[in-house]
């Protein structure tokens, strides 16, 4: 069935979802809410009214040189059936920290071709600043027999990508993480440092502490954004340690406009590979 044949309400729910607009949907039966929190207390303290559960670390391979980067198709394949996605469901992603488990949930639905889907703006901290009702019950999935591929690559870019174009001035790197990462002074990796030419804007300083940790407001953004260098004309990488705070900064550079792409391997490869150019 195509999706232009049906007319279901969520056609209509935009990438930024907002609390109230979550609501008026929830009763859609093509709606998937999953919840991606970091402290799994938080889903069974209570969470938007059906939505799944969905630990975290089932979005990265979890082993080899490099951890973060994404899984298997089979494993893709396995997951997104477990959660009973299907070519028509559309996804609401939505966590307990802000963004970044749930953006990297959307990033790699974009990676496997899944182009329907929402981020609740502000998770549960901004349903429950809204007081909505919560459900401590565990919502089960429907589990689906979904075939993932990598449908869409260019969303994705690997570290010999980002080094074959460090000369490019249609390409920036947006450093995610806190400034003490970026300047060297923090970090686990073998090498400590930036990517030559990277800029930072820290994934905290893109939400709104005011308004339950939602999207600033994209006008500002927009605006200190550019005075960084970066455009939305501009081919732009986003990592930080492990690709899941910048999973937010892609999700956000993409509401905003921006040409997004995310390095999966993001500084947990750049900073303990030898062959890597690194700057202080």
């Amino acid at each position: 069935m195509s999706t232009e044949s049906h007319s279901s309400e969520t056609n209509v729910l935009p990438l930024i979802v907002e609390p109230e607009q979550l609501q008026a949907n929830l009763d859609d039966p093509q709606l998937l809410i999953i919840d991606v929190p970091v402290n799994p207390d938080s889903y069974r303290q209570g969470h938007v009214p059906g939505a799944i559960f969905l630990d975290f670390r089932y979005l990265m391979r979890g082993e080899g040189p490099v951890p973060s980067d994404v899984p298997s198709v089979e494993a893709l394949s396995r997951l997104f059936s477990a959660l009973g996605l299907t070519r028509d469901t559309h996804v609401v992603a939505c966590d307990d920290e802000g963004g970044g488990w749930a953006a990297r949930l959307l990033w790699t639905l974009e990676l496997i071709g899944h182009t329907r889907y929402s981020y609740l703006n502000g998770g549960i901290h901004a349903w429950r600043d809204e007081g909505l009702e919560e459900s401590t019950e565990p919502s089960a999935p429907t589990p689906s027999d979904y075939r993932a591929e990598i449908l869409n690559p260019q969303a994705l870019i690997t570290c010999d990508e980002i080094k074959q174009k460090l000369d490019d001035k249609q390409f920036a790197i947006w450093d995610a993480r806190s400034t003490a990462e970026y300047d060297g002074e923090k970090g686990n990796n073998k090498h400590l440092g930036h990517i030559p030419g990277a800029v930072n804007m820290d994934w905290l300083n893109v939400m709104d502490r005011h308004r339950a940790l939602r999207i600033r407001d994209y006008a500002e953004l927009v605006t200190e954004l550019d005075a960084l260098g970066l455009t939305p004309e501009m081919e732009i990488a986003t990592h930080c340690q492990s690709h899941h705070r910048s999973s937010f900064t892609w999700l956000v550079g993409k509401a905003l406009g921006f040409n997004m792409r995310g390095y999966a391997g993001s500084w947990g490869e750049w900073g303990n590979r030898d062959d890597t150019p690194i700057e202080k």
